[in-house]
């Protein structure tokens, strides 16, 4: 007699999905503390989604060279066996994403050399130089901010002089501020100007006559009427 077991499925059920196969189990890590002799790679470069994996092995390595050593596709291809033409590529996509670049230097002697530069945290930090950076430049501000701020007043009374009396509208743009300042708060305009009244011409200061000695008022020295002689005689 044939018998079933009605608690045996009809047919072969579906792996469910997010379940794993109890065969095929996740990765699992067993790491030991790294004390010396190692380089830190962070995840935006192992787990880079457009690098190759070829881009990614070439970053590591290039990251736990020392300073100084040479990076470049011969002694790469003598050191690997991908050959020049995939760790050429390998090195343009590093350089397209920012992990390598290519500086020119002058050196002493006048001869120029090229160096590489491998950056872990692309776009991080700023290019370094080899000069102090300038220190940077005051703000130029009005004599009257200037003051205040030499004297540490407190930024409440700066803002409540520089926002004081404004229209009661919104403005929008620096020059609308501007013009209300201009037309509204201008003091009176002073009286036109006028120039001072000439003085009145005082008496001739007191001149002596040569020819008789007798004092007279002129403008400067010379003979009186009495004894010039260029003077029309009166008829």
């Amino acid at each position: 007699m044939d018998t079933r077991n009605p608690s045996a499925p009809s047919r072969a059920q579906s792996r469910t999905t997010g379940k794993n196969h109890p065969h095929s189990g996740g990765l699992i890590h067993e790491n030991t503390r790294h004390t010396a002799r190692f380089t830190v790679i962070g995840n935006p470069l192992a787990q880079h989604p457009d690098l190759s994996l070829v881009a990614i092995g070439l970053a590591t390595h290039i990251q736990s060279l020392p300073k100084g050593a040479q990076v470049c596709i011969k002694s790469l291809t003598a050191r690997f066996k991908e050959g020049s033409t995939r760790i050429a590529g390998a090195m343009r996509e590093l350089k397209t994403h920012g992990y390598l670049r290519r500086e020119v230097e002058r050196v002493s002697g006048g001869r120029v050399i090229s160096r590489t530069i491998s950056c872990n945290q692309p776009g991080a930090r700023r290019d370094r130089t080899h000069t102090e950076p300038a220190p940077p430049k005051k703000p130029h501000l009005a004599p009257g901010v200037a003051a205040w701020l030499e004297r540490e007043v407190p930024a409440t009374l700066v803002r409540e002089a520089l926002t004081r009396d404004l229209p009661p509208e919104p403005l929008h743009r620096p020059a609308a501020l501007l013009a209300h300042r201009l037309a509204a708060q201008l003091p009176p305009l002073p009286p036109p100007y006028r120039a001072p009244a000439p003085k009145p011409a005082g008496p001739h200061p007191w001149q002596e006559c040569p020819g008789c000695h007798h004092p007279f008022r002129a403008p400067a020295p010379g003979r009186c009427r009495g004894c010039r002689t260029d003077l029309p005689e009166a008829t």
